[in-house]
């Protein structure tokens, strides 16, 4: 399952593209129908190619096309290939699989499946992280920058971030979780799909996938100048010593807001939620092809 706006369908030729995929599966014995679809309607595809008894769902794209095809299959048995085709593949750096797609190909056809860990909001999964605050602004500022200036998607996000960052907006949050209630003020609140490594080289990264926890990460500096230090700190991987930054682990938490309505980040992509929002982990959820 391929984004029809990805390059490897809109491009003839290439290592990524249709024909080139066809070919690299067919190297390793393995018949692949390759499909380019509409983003609308990836979901409708995933549950017909499942009715249609394949042995499994390969997902080609970045982490925002893997989340629409995993959030298909959660909770079944048919399993998940990754081809990571997008810009930064957080899933399968984390998972292990090749960043270079002809050995991403190998690992699917060994055919050797493990079950992974989902999050899920509001009854909508995530394979990587959700947020509000800050960055789900950023984001809708950049898709505003693009569509007014046509601008290409990085340095169109790193005004908006600019943007996002002079305004500073805070948000007042409830947090149930754990039998306890933490009320806080605060730029951001990050929810991530097990545990994230908050120390250098590797900030940022995930050991493991089938902890069964989310880790709750809530920035609680109130200025500018605050957030900047934070900033800071987190560059050289010493989140975890500043008064500023606290780090939480629960398997479910509800998060209150002043708003009727909430921006959410989902993998990169922004929705709107009513709040509360329920987050919770929903363990070994997902059946996903890796090397063994």
């Amino acid at each position: 399952m391929l984004n029809e706006r990805s390059g490897a369908c809109l491009k003839a030729g290439g290592s990524h593209s249709a024909d080139a995929l066809r070919n690299a599966f067919a190297a390793e014995g393995v018949d692949a129908d390759v499909r380019c679809i509409p983003a609308e309607r990836i979901a409708a595809e995933v549950k017909t190619a499942v009715a249609d008894g394949v042995d499994a769902i390969v997902a080609a794209g970045g982490d925002g096309t893997i989340n629409a095809v995993a959030s298909v299959l959660a909770g079944g048995d048919m399993p998940l290939g990754v081809l990571p085709m997008g810009t930064l593949n957080h899933f399968a750096k984390d998972l292990g699989i090749p960043l270079e797609v002809a050995e991403a190909v190998k690992v699917i056809a060994l055919n050797h499946v493990v079950a992974v860990d989902l999050g899920e909001v509001n009854r909508q999964e995530f394979i990587n992280n959700s947020s509000l605050g800050v960055y789900a602004r950023a984001v809708i500022e950049r898709d505003h920058t693009q569509n007014r200036l046509g601008m290409a998607k990085w340095p169109a996000m790193a005004l908006a971030a600019l943007k996002t960052f002079r305004l500073a907006p805070m948000l007042h949050v409830r947090l149930d979780m754990n039998g306890n209630v933490i009320r806080l003020k605060t730029p951001l609140v990050f929810v991530g799909n097990n545990r994230y490594r908050l120390e250098l080289p590797e900030i940022g990264a995930r050991d493991r996938l089938d902890e069964g926890v989310l880790s709750i990460y809530v920035a609680t500096a109130h200025t500018r100048w605050g957030m900047l230090k934070l900033l800071f700190r987190a560059a050289f991987g010493k989140l975890r010593e500043s008064r500023d930054f606290e780090a939480m682990y629960a398997k479910e938490v509800w998060i209150e807001t002043r708003h009727r309505r909430m921006h959410v980040a989902i993998d990169g992509e922004v929705v709107r939620l009513h709040p509360p929002l329920h987050y919770r982990i929903r363990p070994g959820a997902l059946r996903v092809l890796v090397s063994d």
